[in-house]
């Protein structure tokens, strides 16, 4: 009966896959460019992680009006958002990205696991002025990164959190965000 019980636990703990940014990382010990825009990331994705952390179908599909994105739509804005991120850290060209047959949990997941990679990359980096946004033959400096996906981003994880409490499923009273961490 133990060997059931064992092998039904392992098969669950397979399925669901710990994503990143549950709470945030350590920060560095010291300030450079790549520890900051690292940072940066992280606090994006620990954002993200917890403005889309246990949405239901009917949030997904909830927005304030006709003339607003609703919740998925922001959501597949900020995963495009993401690829941007990455990409530049890649130092890979922007193309499209096919999510057409992805769920929201696969969103979701390569959305967090893209700005992990990114932060990972960055955090990792004594030049950071090497990762440029690549839109076909034309690159952009890296501060375009900061003030352009990297806050977007943010922003619309602001939104996200907003339409979301007006749909009646506020974001977890046990986040706080100026520390980067959840109460047990």
């Amino acid at each position: 009966m133990s060997i059931i019980l064992c092998r039904g636990f392992m098969g669950m703990s397979q399925k669901k896959e710990a994503l990143p940014y549950f709470e945030l990382p350590a920060y560095a010990d010291h300030y450079t460019a790549g520890t900051m825009a690292a940072r940066m990331v992280d606090a994006l994705g620990f954002r993200y992680y917890w403005a889309t952390e246990g949405l239901r179908e009917a949030d997904l599909r909830f927005r304030l009006n006709e003339d607003v994105r609703s919740i998925e739509e922001t959501i597949d804005h900020i995963l495009d958002l993401s690829y941007t991120i990455v990409n530049s850290t890649l130092k890979s060209a922007n193309g499209n990205h096919d999510t057409s047959e992805m769920t929201f949990y696969d969103r979701r997941r390569q959305t967090l696991f893209n700005l992990k990679e990114a932060a990972d990359i960055l955090r990792g980096s004594t030049d950071i002025s090497q990762f440029k946004i690549i839109f076909g033959e034309r690159q952009i400096p890296f501060w375009n990164q900061v003030n352009g996906p990297i806050a977007d981003a943010i922003w619309h994880c602001g939104q996200i959190a907003s339409l979301r409490r007006a749909s009646g499923n506020p974001i977890s009273s046990k986040v706080n965000h100026f520390m980067g961490t959840v109460k047990s």
